[in-house]
Formats: C-alpha cells, sequence, structure tokens
C-alpha cells in the first residue's frame, strides 16, 4: 500500500471525506516526513486535521501543545468518536487518571495527546516524555509565543526548550492569523530547523464583512436587526466590557431575544454552563468580552457582532472567524463607536514598556485604517497579514456592495410578529416535507445522544453532515459511508440508527400528504392509548423515541390522539402553553428560546400540536342579539 493510499484511505476511514482541502496534503505530507512545520491557516481552513491525520498514521504520540481546555475536550471527543485514539492531560483530570494516563502515553497506546504549555515544560513532564514514543509536536495558537502578535502569552517563550530537550522530534507550529514579522518570529522562538510554510489565504468568502460608524442609539438598532435576519441561528455578540455584557443581555431580553452572557468575573461553572447550553443549541445568543471564543469549535454559527472597535485587525479577524466555520455564508458586523477611539487611546497610554507601546500604537493605527477604509474589506485583510490578491473586489463586504437592506431598513416596532429567517437560511437545507421530518428527526437525535454522552452536539454530526443526509437519505450503510462527515467509525456506530430515522421520516411524510394512518403509526397510537410510555412505545416499535413523540404530535394535531396528562407536568404544559399563544407555533426554537432552559424540544412539540388542534376547532356561532 502507497503513501498516498494511506494519506486518503485515513481521511475516508476517520473522516469520511475524499478530498482534502487546500494545502491540507501538503501539511500532511510534511508531517509524515517528518519536517519542522509552521501553518498559517485561516479558522475553519481544517488545521486540525492536518496535525490529526499523520498522528493516526504514523503509530506513535503527537503531542498537542494548547492553552485551551475546552478545545482539548471537544477535539478529543471528536476523535474518539472516530476511533483515533486521543486524550488531554490537565487540572480537571484526578491524579490518579493523570498517572494512567502517562503511563498508556509511555506504552504508546494514544496517537494524540493534548498538554497545555505550563504543563509541557515542567521537569517532571519533560522527563516521562522522554520515555515516550513521540511522532511530533504541535504548538497550538503559536502566535501566542510572539511579543509581536495581539495574544501574547510568557508562558509559551518557554516552549523554546523543546528543541534542545527533544533535538530530534519534529515540530509543527499552527496558527490563524499571524503577519509576516509574527511568523518570523515563531520561527525563530522555537528553533524551527529548514521549516517547510505553508501560508493560506486570509481570504474567507463566504464571510460578509459589514464595518459601521455607530451610536448609542443606532447600534442597538443595528444589533437587534442582525440579529432578526438570523432568527434561528447561532450568534455571538462581543462586547467591551463585563458592564456592557450585562446591559446587552438584558437588552435583548426586553425585545424579545433570549441572549447568555460569558465575562470572567462569572465563576468557572457559570462560563461553562453558559457556553455548553450556546454550543447545545439550547440558546442562540452568546454576548460575550474576548475571554470567550478562543478554541471554540461550533461550526454553525452565522454571525458575529462585535460591539466595539477591536485592538487589532488580528483580534477581529480571529473573533470574526468564528462564523461560516461550516463554508456557509455568515455575517461579521462591527458596530464601531468615537468613544472606541478614546478608550483604546486610553489603556496604550498606560503601557509603561516602551517596545510594547509602540506595537500598541501600531495595531491600533491598522485596525482604525481597517475601518476607515473605502477598499474591499477582504482585500484589507489580505493585505495586513502580507498577502497580495489579484483580484480587486469581493462582492461580500459593506465596500464592495453585498446585500444589506436588512440592516438599514427603518427600526421595526416591538410585535409579537415574527421576522423571516434570512435568505440564506432558506436556501440551506431540505425544503420537502421529508426532507424537513427527516433533519427534525436527526437533530433531535443528536441532540439526546451528545447529552448522552457528554459532548457538544456537532460531534456526534455537523449540520452539514444532517444536510447531506437529508439531500440523499441513505438506504443502507454503504450509501451512508459515501456522505462527507461520516467515517467508518460513525458509520458502524450509528448506521443502523440513522438508516431507521431516514425511513421513519419517509413514512411520516406519507402519512402527513395522505391523511391516513399508516400501521406504523397505528400502532404508535393503540400503544400510546395503553398507556405505554414513549420510551416503551420505541422499543416495541424498534424506532426512535424522537419519532414516537413526532407521530404522537401529529396524531394530536389531527385529533387522532388525546394529550395524556402523566406525560407532562401540568405547570409546565401551561408556561409551553402560553408562550405558543404568544409567540406562535410555526417555528419551535422562538418558542425554546423564550422557555426555561430545561424544558425540551419534544415537550414543546407535543403541546404545540395540542396547541394547533385547539386554534384548528371552529368557534361556535353567536346567537344574534
Amino acid at each position: 500500500m502507497t503513501e498516498t493510499t494511506d494519506i486518503y484511505g485515513a481521511l475516508q476511514r476517520y473522516w469520511g471525506y475524499e478530498q482534502f482541502r487546500p494545502l491540507q496534503e501538503k501539511i500532511v505530507r510534511s508531517l509524515i516526513g517528518g519536517h519542522d512545520t509552521c501553518v498559517v491557516m485561516p479558522t475553519g481552513g481544517g488545521k486540525s486535521l492536518c496535525y490529526q491525520l499523520p498522528a493516526a498514521l504514523l503509530g506513535r504520540t503527537a503531542i498537542v501543545i494548547s492553552p485551551l481546555i475546552a478545545l482539548m475536550q471537544d477535539q478529543v471527543a471528536q476523535l474518539s468518536q472516530m476511533g483515533v485514539p486521543a486524550v488531554f492531560l490537565n487540572s480537571t483530570i484526578a491524579e490518579s487518571e493523570q498517572s494512567r494516563i502517562v503511563r498508556e502515553a509511555q506504552e504508546g497506546k494514544h496517537r494524540l495527546l493534548y498538554i497545555s504549555p505550563e504543563r509541557l515544560v515542567r521537569p517532571d513532564t519533560i522527563q516521562w516524555l522522554k520515555k515516550t514514543p513521540l511522532s511530533f509536536f504541535v504548538i497550538d495558537e503559536a502566535h501566542c509565543i510572539s511579543e509581536w502578535g495581539h495574544d501574547f502569552r510568557p508562558e509559551y517563550r518557554q516552549l523554546k526548550s523543546l528543541r534542545k530537550d527533544f533535538p530530534h522530534v519534529p515540530i509543527a507550529a499552527f496558527t490563524a492569523s499571524a503577519t509576516r514579522h509574527v511568523r518570523h518570529d515563531i520561527v525563530e522562538q522555537l528553533q524551527l530547523r529548514n521549516a517547510q510554510k505553508y501560508i493560506a489565504s486570509f481570504r474567507r468568502p463566504n464571510l460578509r464583512y459589514i464595518v459601521r460608524q455607530s451610536n448609542y442609539k443606532t447600534q442597538g438598532e443595528m444589533l437587534l436587526r442582525t440579529l432578526r435576519r438570523h432568527e434561528d441561528e447561532s450568534v455571538i455578540v462581543y462586547s467591551p466590557t463585563i458592564k456592557r455584557v450585562g446591559e446587552t443581555v438584558l437588552f435583548l431580553k426586553e425585545n424579545g431575544i433570549s441572549a447568555l452572557p460569558y465575562h470572567g468575573r462569572m465563576d468557572a461553572a457559570e462560563r461553562q454552563a453558559s457556553q455548553n447550553r450556546w454550543m447545545a443549541n439550547d440558546a442562540r445568543v452568546l454576548v460575550g468580552t474576548i475571554a470567550f471564543g478562543l478554541g471554540i469549535n461550533k461550526p454553525n454559527v452565522r454571525a458575529v457582532i462585535h460591539l466595539s472597535l477591536p485592538k487589532s485587525v488580528e483580534q477581529y479577524y480571529q473573533e470574526a472567524g468564528r462564523a461560516g466555520r461550516d463554508g456557509l455564508p455568515a455575517d461579521c458586523v462591527l458596530l464601531w463607536q468615537n468613544k472606541d477611539v478614546g478608550l483604546l487611546a486610553h489603556f496604550i497610554g498606560q503601557v509603561s514598556d516602551p517596545a510594547e507601546k509602540e506595537r500598541a500604537w501600531r495595531r491600533y493605527h491598522a485596525i482604525r485604517a481597517f475601518v476607515d477604509a473605502k477598499s474591499c474589506r477582504h482585500l484589507g485583510i489580505c493585505a495586513h497579514f502580507g498577502e497580495t490578491p489579484k483580484w480587486k473586489s469581493c462582492n461580500a463586504c459593506d465596500v464592495c456592495g453585498c446585500e444589506m437592506a436588512w440592516l438599514d431598513a427603518a427600526p421595526e416596532r416591538k410585535s409579537k410578529k415574527r421576522s423571516r429567517r434570512s435568505a440564506d437560511s432558506q436556501m440551506r437545507g431540505p425544503r420537502d416535507a421529508e426532507g424537513m421530518i427527516l433533519a427534525n428527526i436527526l437533530r433531535d437525535w443528536r441532540r439526546s445522544e451528545a447529552e448522552r454522552q457528554g459532548v457538544p452536539a456537532f460531534v456526534i454530526l455537523y449540520d452539514s453532515t444532517i444536510d447531506n443526509i437529508c439531500a440523499t437519505r441513505p438506504g443502507s450503510l454503504e450509501a451512508l459511508r459515501r456522505i462527507a462527515g461520516i467515517g467508518e467509525r460513525k458509520a458502524a456506530r450509528y448506521g443502523e440508527r440513522i438508516i431507521g430515522m431516514v425511513g421513519s421520516a419517509s413514512s411520516a411524510a406519507k402519512l402527513a400528504s395522505s391523511g391516513v394512518l399508516g400501521e406504523g403509526a397505528k400502532m404508535t397510537r393503540q400503544l400510546l392509548k395503553e398507556g405505554r410510555s414513549f420510551d416503551e412505545a420505541a422499543k416495541i416499535r424498534q424506532v426512535t423515541e424522537g419519532t414516537i413523540i413526532e407521530t404522537a404530535a401529529k396524531l394530536i394535531e389531527d385529533g387522532q390522539l388525546s394529550f395524556r396528562e402523566e406525560w407532562l407536568d401540568p405547570a409546565r404544559r401551561k408556561l409551553i402553553d402560553e408562550q405558543c399563544g404568544r409567540l406562535g407555533t410555526e417555528r419551535l426554537r422562538p418558542l425554546k428560546d423564550a422557555l426555561p432552559s430545561d424544558i425540551t424540544y419534544d415537550e414543546i412539540r407535543l403541546v404545540a400540536a395540542e396547541f394547533r388542534r385547539r386554534a384548528s376547532k371552529p368557534k361556535p356561532a353567536q346567537a344574534a342579539g
């Protein structure tokens, strides 16, 4: 078997992809070849695959140095789903568990081990790593090693000792945002030898950059318009201060939009709870300071909104880049005010070190030039990072004329009417009844499976993978394996269930279109009338509980099944019913946002069905007076 076959075989086997993205294959070959490597690749470009795939093939352990516990946990969860042995070592793990991980690493049982920079340079860590069969080191967020970078971290400077302690182990540096000066500094600090450098384009064509100068009043109006454009979708709002986080969350609540806070004065458990709820799609809007987001791997963020001027182009590029990691269109809206300029200047004035003050002023002038520019935003970002594109216009920024009528519309008055979803949102995903039913069934199952395993929903299946399943509707494991994002391990683990859900959606769609009960629906109705629980009915019918609830909701709405009291606590049922009356039942997400977080979509679906049944009943005629 040739090396090429191994590489492409691993890509298909673990990730479920047939082709690499630009530069990925070259980087993979560089690491397999044992070369020091420096990679600059934008967020969403597929950096992690570039070192995860070689690690899976080389048969030894790759050490990934990352400052982010959340990123370690998410990546290890994803790798485990794919069948690649991976672990992380950090302060959240008990001492006995840490000892076991170290012992297994020395025995060569892991392909990837994630560790923080502080722990890596400890003498005891160096000691046991020297007894471990290593393939290479990966320095993630490598720009943190450079004082010229926008996020310098002193602990990263200690990583230069890797070359001395492990002279024969290759080192690979990865970052999403590094200017030419920072790239040179990375190579020098890590003492990379004849490093193979791979610099991807900094252009993210699916992102729309929109920059608007605003004031206190207009900023709030434009924030609401942007959130209503992305009504049912995940959004990050970056606020300049902790105080503004609280004010913004309250402002959104007053305007009917549920949002979660995230900032440094919340205790760790509160921050983690906000992040987990947002990652699990229990809440769609997260308002945070710059403390939020580094290493967050949520592919379906449809908008990132900044409520102040970032301190650098690099910071803005990295934070805005958390939108659209799935490659679908997303909006990056920067709403800055004149007072931001004075605030940045004030903070720079407090810097005592002359060299650092000079760097801060350079960053300040660069971000001012970016927001004041009358030329293409994508072009400005590329030029800042040393790229010289041949194109002059992107058609995906406010300067080049991307569609922005939604932002310039007259202010909306508060009402019960829900604004329509964005055109891009309407264009994505299944459009027919069967596809819509299947998408709902798959997302409900994914949510339940993610909760059961304690991982983010995207770790189970990406939204794009669900869309592909809905588009192709595979009827066999062989057909399912051909879908991007379904590797061998996921096909083996979830394949039969997914194929069963495809069949259930088809049956439900036929039932809905014919108006006649199929055998499955008749059986479900009979089982529920007998007093069986949803779980019991699912096991008897050998389908998912979500399929049973979907069918029950249809039967309730059609008046063929009565809502049973034991299904739901009366107080919860009343609360959901009240929100149905206030917001309508056309979509469930607005209801979920408005209700307490512990109320599930399944509960909402059942009550909404009963609400629609009541609403469809003709009102009795009034006697003539």
